[in-house]
């Protein structure tokens, strides 16, 4: 255990709800609607019935307040027991780009601690530019070029050159489609001033806050610039700021690194069942056998791209091994990726994952300045694939970022240090998408605000998805009786 250096510097379907009257003030000092439950979406009443839905009007330009509105889909799981409830827990489940709106059943389903549930109404939502909060598309196709947010792995030079078409002509579309003029306003700052509208919708003066990966980021934010009205802020698998940069996302190949180790242990152990070799390193070199096997011979949709990313989350959780392991069983034992070829898509249909890309690339593309240059990118690919083999080549690739069409309007959100001590970061030890190495240094951004917990355990999200009972005993302490560790600690994998 590490004491902390004290630290201190300057800085479609419509929801049934009406909102009306006024109750609180929002963070300019107008007057905050009141919030009217009413039922939710259909697809997502079906999903959880016992969910409440309501809409929030917030500014699209906060720099123009009297200006347009957008509305905010959020919803509420309510305390179950009213006499011991304190506030409201926000809610947000990452990406960006992830509905959140029923964050809370998924939760509970995991094993969400009563004491909790018995302390705050759960508060889901859509953050701007996300499902029922005025969506916003880039008219992603089943068959663009664009297939994800984590950038391809570049087998060579000329495929970093190639991408790098790709993410100009992928900018040049978000903008193209951007019809409504909505897509340079969605940021990490706007998304924070959105939660404080919400809290002051909801009535409260303050409000808690529950944030996973980029949640994490986003409760970052929220607690930098509005410290006096976050209460007690949980940030579980941190990227290490208020926003996803190049550094970040470069990370990825680390946490690939750290977090591939108890795959191939466990796949060892189980050689008889999977055959992906008798120990960790001939896991390992299973791995890269296949991988440059689909780089020389793709077919059926598998290329060595899409071996690598599939086989990275697949490190997510240790939930997802079997699946894993059985799918590099299948590929091993077969010249073909499948017996029989799936029919061929509609290539010209929208993804089903066009609104979380799109939301991702506005976000991560105006928080802050990605470099233009593509020699830059170049670069950092052929050292990262050197330095961290199995999917280096592939996080430091290009994004649209590097031709996106906007200027970030604003600097990203600067982590404050100067509030009170209300931050409990959480980070598992062995993570492909947010490695350790990212909660280290958001504590240190935050200082004396915060306090880190590192769990000996691997996958992404440590917090209830964990299922480590030592975590969940410290953050649900913190939650419910407000006990911040005095130091930062350690929780053993037994838990």
């Amino acid at each position: 255990m590490d004491r902390k250096r004290n630290t201190r510097r300057g800085l479609g379907a419509a929801v049934a709800v009406v909102v009306l009257s006024t109750l609180a003030c929002a963070p300019d000092g107008t007057a905050a609607p009141q919030v009217h439950w009413g039922s939710c979406p259909a697809d997502v009443a079906t999903e959880a019935p016992e969910l409440q839905c309501a809409t929030v009007p917030v500014p699209l330009d906060y720099s123009d307040p009297g200006g347009a509105l957008i509305k905010l889909t959020i919803s509420r799981l309510a305390s179950t027991d009213p006499g011991k409830r304190r506030g409201v827990l926000l809610l947000n489940p990452g990406g960006p780009g992830g509905s959140g709106l029923a964050q809370s059943k998924l939760l509970v389903s995991q094993g969400f601690p009563e004491g909790v549930r018995k302390s705050y109404d759960l508060i889901g939502m859509d953050t701007r530019g996300i499902g029922y909060s005025a969506p916003m598309s880039c008219g992603f196709t089943i068959g663009g070029p664009y297939q994800g947010n984590v950038p391809p792995y570049a087998v060579d030079d000329a495929a970093v050159r190639a991408q790098a078409g790709i993410a100009e002509q992928v900018a040049e579309q978000c903008a193209a489609n951007d019809h409504e003029g909505r897509l340079r306003h969605v940021s990490t700052a706007n998304m924070a001033r959105d939660l404080d509208r919400i809290r002051a919708a909801l009535g409260e003066e303050q409000a808690s806050y529950l944030g996973y990966s980029y949640g994490a980021s986003l409760g970052a934010a929220y607690a930098s610039m509005f410290p006096e009205r976050a209460d007690r802020v949980v940030l579980d698998s941190n990227y290490g700021d208020t926003h996803l940069d190049r550094d970040g996302l470069r990370r990825y190949a680390l946490g690939m690194e750290q977090t591939f180790p108890d795959f191939a242990r466990w796949a060892a152990e189980r050689h008889d069942t999977y055959g992906l070799g008798n120990t960790p390193e001939q896991v390992r070199a299973t791995y890269f056998q296949l991988a440059q096997r689909f780089d020389r011979s793709p077919g059926n949709g598998m290329t060595g791209a899409v071996f690598r990313l599939n086989s990275f989350v697949g490190l997510y959780s240790e939930r997802s091994y079997p699946q894993t392991a059985q799918a590099w069983r299948s590929l091993l034992g077969s010249e073909s990726v499948a017996p029989v070829a799936d029919p061929p898509p509609d290539s010209a249909a929208l993804s089903p994952y066009d609104n979380l890309w799109s939301v991702f690339l506005a976000v991560t593309c105006n928080d802050v300045e990605w470099p233009e240059d593509v020699q830059t990118y170049r670069q950092a690919v052929a050292d990262d694939r050197e330095r961290y083999p199995l999917f280096g080549a592939a996080a430091a690739n290009i994004l649209p970022c590097a031709a996106w069409p906007y200027r970030p309007a604003e600097p990203p959100v600067a982590v404050d240090d100067s509030g009170p001590a209300d931050v409990l970061i959480m980070q598992n030890q062995r993570d492909p998408v947010t490695p350790l190495r990212g909660g280290e240094l958001l504590n240190e951004k935050f200082g004396q605000r915060s306090r880190l917990l590192r769990v000996d355990g691997s996958g992404h999200g440590a917090y209830v998805l964990g299922g480590n009972s030592c975590a969940s005993r410290i953050t649900t302490a913190y939650l419910v009786d407000g006990v911040l560790p005095a130091e930062d600690l350690d929780c053993p994998a037994t838990g």
